[in-house]
């Protein structure tokens, strides 16, 4: 489901029922496009956040953690400067449409009342964010910036009067009368969700999809199951979450078009908690993407530079075991040289190293014989020299490349507040520059924990300092590791020396998902006790050797590790 009029209007009743009253006594910005408000309300701080997102535009409270940036925007410090201490006097929806209203007052320098507006308007790329003054009907300052030349019907602009979107023709669900409803249902050519959509407003195609198959199964009572419908609505919300194949749902109460097509629902204890669950990995992938492209561009290119250099290092091993076939044809230049004709490309010579059958050798023509013979040998002596080393380079191009995928597999995992643990690593390894020395340094991430069924501790490394910190510092020698077999991933502790077989099996999925395989089926997964393993001298962070481990072969499933992440 979309974030609709029908759940803007299940929000604003779940936002008033929490915060009203509450007074506003942090803001951030973490995000371009998102803003969160900490609001003390009835003995507690709740965090709500308003998100203008083109993609995944919303309003809800939240339990996500946010990293704010080193110098706050503009518009955060605008809205410091204004609601900073302000009271949240109302919560409202504009009719049905997808804008919600938040009222404020508070007192200016002179003590004077301000009656302040924050709008919030969901609608897709469009959405938006602004603060206005009641008073005098200006916008303060808008999230984004719109003039006139990129839309004639209003500008949001600081100084300008606020216009609210354009209304629209069709009816208010929650405000028309039976009579109005039984026109508009009788009136309808066929009785799909479009058709209902071009009725009735705030309704989202999930809504009106679900409306319509509910008339479908009863024709002859259309307004008997639409009070049905609103009536559970307001006394009945079942906030539920979807899987339809591919496609995710999530619907205020439970909808039968979905629960009869659905692989897997979840029930949740209201709308915001529901959003958190759907939004979590989608608004974090999105994120890490936009925060983290420079840091994969940087890596993707260090990878193709590394894989090309492999290549052009495995080709001169591959040459060096023809270098005696080189040193050999110098020798026989060397030797029938009177036989060797100035000028030509070829020459056919009795090899004496192979019972002197005869043996064509390529030659230089603009070479004299003598010089055609010490370009053979200076080959040889070059390929000879360059064996010494090009195991060890090429030992050293394929670490290279393990400890590059390794970080491409974290950053596929990792979210926001993990992007400056793996910055900071790239930094310290010269991958990247250090843009601001004097930086204050921040406290280090943390491992993620779970807790297995049985209610053991498991804790995964994000990264590879935290991988580090995890197995040769944190852990005990009698703890339990698992890794993924070969294959870039995380390090997982096992805070136990002998756990069962369950909490074996769970930190196995894990150790799977939190790999570069963690979409695959019937993944390796070693274990072995802390002791057993050691890091080499000069190693890439996050890599150890081991030996005595045992193999699990899991197929990770996303349901099961948030389960696990829930227990704790």
């Amino acid at each position: 489901m979309s974030f609709d009029g029908i759940f803007t209007h299940l929000m604003v009743t779940e936002l008033n029922q929490r915060l009203l009253s509450g007074r506003v006594t942090k803001l951030h910005q973490p995000y371009p496009n998102e803003v969160v408000l900490v609001i003390r309300a009835r003995g507690k701080n709740h965090k709500l956040l308003l998100s203008a997102h083109p993609t995944y535009a919303r309003v809800q409270l939240t339990e996500m953690a946010y990293a704010n940036p080193d110098t706050p925007p503009n518009f955060i410090m605008m809205l410091r400067k204004h609601l900073e201490g302000a009271i949240l006097e109302e919560i409202s929806q504009a009719d049905n449409d997808r804008v919600i209203h938040f009222a404020f007052s508070r007192r200016d320098e002179l003590g004077d009342v301000q009656n302040l507006l924050l709008i919030v308007e969901l609608m897709g790329r469009h959405s938006t964010i602004l603060l206005m003054n009641q008073q005098s009907g200006k916008i303060l300052d808008a999230i984004k910036h719109i003039g006139s030349s990129q839309n004639s019907y209003r500008s949001l602009l600081p100084g300008v009067a606020y216009v609210a979107p354009p209304e629209q023709e069709t009816s208010n669900p929650f405000l028309a009368k039976d009579q109005e409803v039984f026109e508009r249902l009788s009136r309808l050519p066929e009785l799909s969700g479009a058709a209902l959509q071009r009725q009735f407003q705030g309704l989202g195609r999930d809504t009106a999809d679900e409306l319509a198959y509910l008339m479908s199964q009863r024709p002859n009572e259309k307004l008997p199951v639409w009070h049905e419908f609103f009536n559970r609505l307001a006394t009945n919300l079942a906030p539920t979450f979807y899987q339809v194949g591919t496609k995710e749902f999530f619907t205020p109460i439970t909808y039968q078009s979905l629960a009869r097509l659905a692989e897997e629902s979840h029930l949740f204890p209201d709308l915001s908690s529901l959003l958190d669950a759907f939004y979590h990995d989608k608004a974090e992938r999105d994120r890490v993407k936009q925060q983290g492209g420079e840091l994969i561009r940087k890596v993707e290119n260090e990878l193709k530079r590394n894989r090309s250099k492999l290549a052009k290092r495995q080709k001169t091993l591959k040459d060096s075991e023809n270098a005696e076939e080189f040193r050999q044809k110098g020798e026989l230049l060397t030797t029938f040289l009177y036989q060797v004709p100035r000028g030509a490309s070829t020459v056919e010579l009795a090899n004496y190293y192979d019972e002197d059958r005869s043996l064509t050798i390529a030659l230089d023509p603009a070479l004299t014989p003598n010089q055609n013979a010490q370009k053979y040998f200076t080959r040889y002596q070059k390929l000879k020299n360059a064996v010494k080393l090009i195991h060890t380079q090429i030992a050293e191009s394929e670490a290279e490349i393990n400890y590059l995928e390794s970080v491409v597999a974290q950053l596929e995992i990792a979210g926001p507040l993990d992007l400056a643990a793996i910055r900071e690593e790239l930094t310290t390894q010269g991958y990247l520059k250090n843009r601001n020395p004097k930086k204050r340094k921040e406290k280090p991430s943390q491992p993620e924990h779970f807790q297995s069924s049985d209610g053991t501790e498991i804790l995964v490394g994000k990264n590879n300092l935290q991988n580090d910190q995890l197995t040769l510092r944190t852990a005990k020698k009698t703890d339990i590791w698992l890794h993924a077999k070969n294959i870039p991933g995380s390090h997982v502790i096992i805070k136990s020396a002998s756990p069962s077989e369950t909490t074996l099996l769970e930190a196995a999925e894990l150790a799977a998902y939190f790999s570069k395989y963690r979409q695959s089926a019937q993944v390796p997964v070693d274990y072995v006790q802390v002791k057993h393993i050691r890091k080499p001298n000069g190693a890439k962070p996050g890599y150890v050797i081991y030996d005595n481990q045992k193999t699990l072969y899991v197929t990770p499933e996303e349901s099961q590790i948030n389960r696990l992440r829930k227990k704790l």
